[in-house]
């Protein structure tokens, strides 16, 4: 995670990116892919965010995911070590090498990761008082911590955290 944390305003141009990326890794995995979501702050109308697009993609079992993992890889992404909260997926990012302007982590239908990651986004659009609530505290802690990558992503799992136990998860 080394580059320093930056921060934008929405952009609409985020959910075409999306469509466009969703299309190519259903291209690349022939089916093996079944569903492709669009998470994170970018998936989120509105919401300053990091500009980077968070996706999660779902193969039907476990065994697929070794072979969409190495489709996925052909469309310049690379694996990167996945966060503790979604140990049961493969995290890709895009581009191989620079700035990163994608994530996209491999799990099956009926992961925790996957469903975890689809509450979270879809109790964020439906309260956008939660959402405003999250954006504060996320940029008012980039600010104090200079755009510091780790320490950003450790204070994002707090909050996650928090909300995870509110709903339940």
């Amino acid at each position: 995670m080394g580059e320093a944390v930056r921060l934008m305003h929405y952009a609409p141009a985020w959910r075409q990116e999306f469509e466009q990326t969703k299309s190519g890794i259903f291209q690349s995995c022939q089916g093996e892919v079944t569903r492709v979501d669009h998470i994170g702050s970018t998936a989120i109308p509105g919401l300053i965010a990091r500009p980077i697009i968070d996706m999660v993609a779902c193969v039907h079992n476990a065994i697929m995911i070794e072979n969409a993992a190495n489709q996925i890889e052909g469309l310049n992404y690379r694996r990167v070590d996945s966060p503790s909260w979604s140990e049961d997926s493969i995290l890709l990012s895009k581009p191989r090498h620079g700035e990163r302007t994608h994530h996209l982590w491999l799990t099956t239908i009926d992961s925790r990761t996957h469903r975890r990651a689809i509450l979270i986004r879809d109790h964020l659009r439906q309260h956008p008082a939660r959402a405003i609530d999250f954006e504060d505290a996320k940029v008012r802690r980039w600010k104090e911590i200079d755009g510091d990558a780790e320490q950003y992503e450790r204070d994002k799992a707090i909050f996650f955290a928090h909300l995870e136990e509110q709903l339940g998860l």
